[in-house]
C-alpha cells in the first residue's frame, strides 16, 4: 500500500522592486509631457450662464478668448465688469490691436476659421458685450462663440 504524505508548501519569491524607480520616472515624464499649462491667468470672476443646446469647438488653436466680468481685486479695480485680453485688462478700443496680433499667429489658410469666444459673467450688462461685439464687427471678425455650461433641457 502506498502512504500519503502532505506536500510541503512552496514559498513564493519576493516581488522585485528594482524597476520601481524606472516606472515612477516614466510616469512623471509622461505627465510632464502631456500636461497643458494654462496660457492666461484669470483676472475676472466668471460665472458662466447655462444653456441646453451646445456645440463643441473642434479646433481649439483657432479660438481667441475674451473674458468679461467683475475683477477679483475689487478694492483696486472696482466691481464693474472689465474686459480681459490675454493677461491684461483692456478697453473695447484695445480689441482691434489684440485681434490683429492674434491673427498674425495663424496660418493664412486658417484665418477664415478663426473664432472669438466670449466668456462672460452671467450678471454682466449687455452694453459691455455690445461694445466688444461692435469692435469685432468692425474688424470683420464675425465668428463669435459664447461659452456656457450645460444644463438639462426642460420640455
Amino acid at each position: 500500500m502506498s502512504s500519503f504524505r502532505k506536500k510541503e508548501k512552496k514559498s513564493v519569491g519576493a516581488v522585485s522592486t528594482a524597476s520601481l524607480p524606472d516606472i515612477v520616472f516614466m510616469l512623471l515624464f509622461f505627465f510632464m509631457v502631456v500636461t497643458v499649462m494654462r496660457e492666461t491667468d484669470p483676472k475676472v470672476r466668471i460665472t458662466l450662464p447655462q444653456a441646453s443646446e451646445l456645440s463643441r469647438l473642434e479646433k481649439k488653436h483657432l479660438v481667441n478668448y475674451i473674458n468679461i466680468g467683475p475683477p477679483f481685486d475689487a478694492e483696486q479695480y472696482g466691481s464693474e465688469p472689465m474686459i480681459q485680453l490675454d493677461d491684461a485688462f483692456a478697453r473695447p478700443e484695445d480689441i482691434s490691436a489684440w485681434y490683429v496680433k492674434a491673427t498674425e499667429k495663424v496660418n493664412e489658410s486658417e484665418k477664415g476659421q478663426l473664432t472669438t469666444s466670449l466668456k462672460v459673467d452671467q450678471k454682466t450688462k449687455m452694453r459691455t458685450i455690445t461694445a466688444v461685439k461692435q469692435e469685432l464687427r468692425n474688424l470683420q471678425a464675425l465668428r463669435i462663440n459664447y461659452s456656457t455650461v450645460r444644463r438639462d433641457r426642460t420640455e
